[in-house]
């Protein structure tokens, strides 16, 4: 999953144990807020997250990702529904962003079903390994 995130070298365990006792658990503190998207049977099925939170502006940028086997039943959906929900109701956010590959269909689809309204093409915004591809910048307001 290196192509959908901007880390350039793998963490070790113990840079992330590092990361977690470091960790304040305050997204206002830590700028971020990371989350397992887990069924019912506790498995983790994948992430979602809020990262570059801008508490003045209050608003905040969404990853997801999703196991391969767990895409297209409904996870990413109702992850997404219940982290606009707590961002919004909770962290008094005003509004989220989301940066996607153009390429990818199904993410495109998951934002605009949640409401979220695509606001502009990022021209060569990703590296993709052999060269760059443009993004799309969607943008959800509260």
């Amino acid at each position: 999953m290196w192509a959908f995130g901007s880390t350039t070298v793998p963490y070790s365990r113990y840079s992330l144990k590092q990361f977690i006792d470091q960790s304040q658990n305050d997204i206002f503190l830590d700028g971020q807020l990371r989350l397992v998207i887990e069924a019912s049977n506790a498995d983790a099925l994948g992430f979602i997250d809020l990262q570059g939170l801008e508490p003045r502006h209050r608003r905040a940028e969404v990853g997801i990702v999703l196991l391969p086997g767990y895409q297209g039943c409904g996870y990413a959906t109702d992850s997404l529904r219940l982290l606009c929900q707590y961002a919004r109701q909770h962290l008094g956010l005003r509004q989220l962003t989301a940066i996607v590959a153009v390429k990818n269909e199904p993410a495109r689809r998951l934002f605009q079903r949640a409401g979220f309204t695509c606001l502009s093409t990022l021209p060569q915004w990703l590296s993709c390994g052999d060269g760059f591809e443009d993004a799309l910048l969607w943008q959800k307001l509260f």
